[in-house]
């Protein structure tokens, strides 16, 4: 695995989702990992299909509508945290047909980007955890590096003894790097977990609080140029 040197080395985090609806957490991580790895940009991609989700997903059209308003957020973000990062909101799993499956969408990014981009996904520690569940999960540490935040009560779970636990650890203890240059350094295979941000924020969480208790939903939960659409268009009613 080649090793070009971080200052011409492109460094592309990932964040992938459902964002329904995108809020203030996925931004916090966004911005956390784009000031701690230096990235040049930061692709918000909202799923097609996602097809662990079941059904009642808000269609992908508005959905990618509200992450373009939560990009305008984090763009304003940026600014104030003097991070020079760019931004993205890319359609590549909402115009690909059939199940969103990250595979896909990494193996695409990486032609995209080519062999010495550095491709980090970005994702929290529940993520992490569930990671077995995803399709030929195995592979994607052959195309990205992740970059994993801890969350309350999604702690990573390896002191448990259960068949998903060990697969986990057996990941980590194969990849895990403790530096966050290495990321920097190296296009994939490498995992870096961050202790230092905790979000205890999810979207099923306010869908209920959005059905439930509208008028309760703060500025500091949603984005305000999402939280705009979703009350204009009467979202999650």
């Amino acid at each position: 695995m080649s090793t070009t040197n971080t200052s011409t080395r492109k460094r592309i985090g990932i964040l992938g989702g459902t964002f329904d609806p995108p809020h203030v957490g996925h931004l916090k991580l966004a911005s956390h990992f784009a000031k701690l790895l230096h990235l040049d940009t930061v692709l918000l991609i909202p799923s097609g299909e996602p097809w662990q989700k079941g059904s009642g997903i808000t269609p992908a059209e508005i959905r990618y509508q509200l992450t373009e308003a939560a990009g305008i957020d984090l763009a304003r973000a940026f600014l104030y945290l003097k991070i020079p990062t760019q931004i993205g909101i890319d359609r590549i799993e909402i115009d690909r047909a059939g199940p969103s499956y990250a595979i896909d969408t990494v193996k695409a990014l990486r032609e995209r980007f080519g062999a010495e981009a550095s491709l980090i996904w970005l994702m929290g520690a529940d993520s992490l955890n569930a990671l077995p569940s995803w399709n030929s999960w195995q592979e994607l540490i052959h195309y990205v590096n992740f970059a994993v935040a801890s969350r309350p009560h999604h702690d990573l779970g390896l002191n448990s003894d259960t068949e998903v636990n060990h697969t986990v650890k057996q990941f980590l203890d194969a990849h895990q790097t403790m530096e966050t240059s290495a990321l920097e350094n190296q296009a994939f295979g490498l995992i870096y977990i961050d202790e230092t941000l905790a979000v205890d924020l999810s979207s099923t969480n306010l869908r209920n609080q959005l059905k439930t208790a509208r008028n309760s939903i703060e500025a500091e939960a949603i984005p305000s140029h999402t939280l705009s659409i979703i009350h204009n268009l009467g979202l999650y009613q």
